[in-house]
């Protein structure tokens, strides 16, 4: 597949709308074709200036729009999988904002859904894979110039959370995050979680617990562990330091310039994910473009999807119970492998 991609973007919300600005923009190769959103009049808001492009309300029509020949789905996560299976039927790429669905039965399914296809067509939007500094740190990691790494320590903390925004969700809305750079550090499955709650700060919404700290186990013996603080006020950070055999390496926290003057020294702290990530988010959207012209994926696969959904249900029971909760995994399909 060599030709422009004609991508109809599902969902014209916060990050649909991001997306659309991305591709009509900054992104080489794709067009937006088609926007889809049960509010029409976001529809027809978000194509205003898209020459060519239609407001849909049905995901099926886009689908089955001939000037359609890719599906970026940016939909709240319980509205996934119907999309996705009618997308692998018709045998074209997709780009799937996280989770690839809201538990591990039903990304299983898609996992079986392109295994029967026999080709991967479902690129999940983990975007941190693409962001520089995490770039840099894989990088390091695959050389061993500190040697091998032993454990990695992460911190995720979001200013504060949205009305609705649950205690699991500080699991499978944010830790799923890192679930996935874990696995793609170490490059090996996780196998247990656990959920440790401390002192819970005031400023948590009614029914959440946070912060929490997160335990990981993995296969080739790498431990990791996950702050995870939804209500830190301050800011978005999310840092990542790793423990090598021969030295440490610090990414992510203080970003931008550090700043002396008028009798004050700082930086700036982003205000939310999207700034944080937004460099990460274009190279992501291009490379899955890019690899999708040439039949292929540009990033984190199905498979990916399948197992943070299954690390997000042991995650979850852990919170309830406080053990360590094994990780359970289907085969991987010869596809994955």
């Amino acid at each position: 597949m060599s030709e422009t991609l004609r991508v109809a973007v599902i969902g014209a919300g916060r990050m649909g709308a991001d997306h659309i600005k991305r591709l009509s923009t900054r992104i080489h190769g794709a067009e937006v074709a088609a926007v889809v959103d049960v509010d029409m009049q976001r529809a027809q808001a978000a194509i205003a200036g898209i020459p060519g492009a239609v407001a849909l309300s049905d995901a099926r029509e886009a689908l089955d729009n001939g000037d359609v020949n890719a599906v970026l789905i940016a939909t709240p996560g319980f509205l996934h999988e119907d999309i996705l299976l009618a997308a692998i039927a018709k045998d074209i790429p997709v780009l799937c904002e996280k989770p690839l669905t809201t538990d591990a039965a039903s990304s299983w399914r898609i996992v079986q859904a392109e295994a029967e296809l026999g080709r991967k067509r479902v690129q999940v939007g983990f975007m941190r894979r693409f962001d520089a500094d995490y770039a840099a740190l894989g990088e390091i990691i695959r050389g061993e110039s500190l040697g091998g790494m032993l454990m990695l320590h992460c911190v995720h903390r979001n200013p504060d959370t949205p009305p609705g925004f649950t205690n699991e969700m500080l699991i499978t809305d944010s830790v799923v995050h890192e679930f996935d750079i874990i696995r793609f550090l170490v490059g090996a499955e996780i196998t247990s979680v656990q959920v440790r709650l401390g002192k819970a700060t005031k400023n948590a919404s009614n029914g959440q617990h946070d912060p929490q700290h997160v335990l990981i186990e993995t296969e080739s013996g790498v431990l990791a562990d996950v702050e995870i603080f939804v209500n830190a006020q301050f800011g978005y950070e999310v840092a990542t330091q790793a423990v090598f055999e021969q030295g440490v390496v610090n990414i992510g926290g203080d970003n931008g310039p550090y700043v002396r003057t008028a009798g004050r020294w700082g930086g700036t702290i982003p205000p939310g994910f999207e700034e944080r990530f937004e460099a990460a988010y274009d190279v992501e959207v291009q490379a899955w473009v890019d690899a999708a012209a040439q039949g292929n994926l540009g990033g984190p696969s199905a498979w990916d999807g399948y197992a943070t959904a299954a690390c997000c249900e042991a995650g979850v029971k852990a919170q309830k119970n406080g053990d360590k909760v094994a990780v359970a995994l289907n085969p991987k399909p010869f596809l994955y492998s």
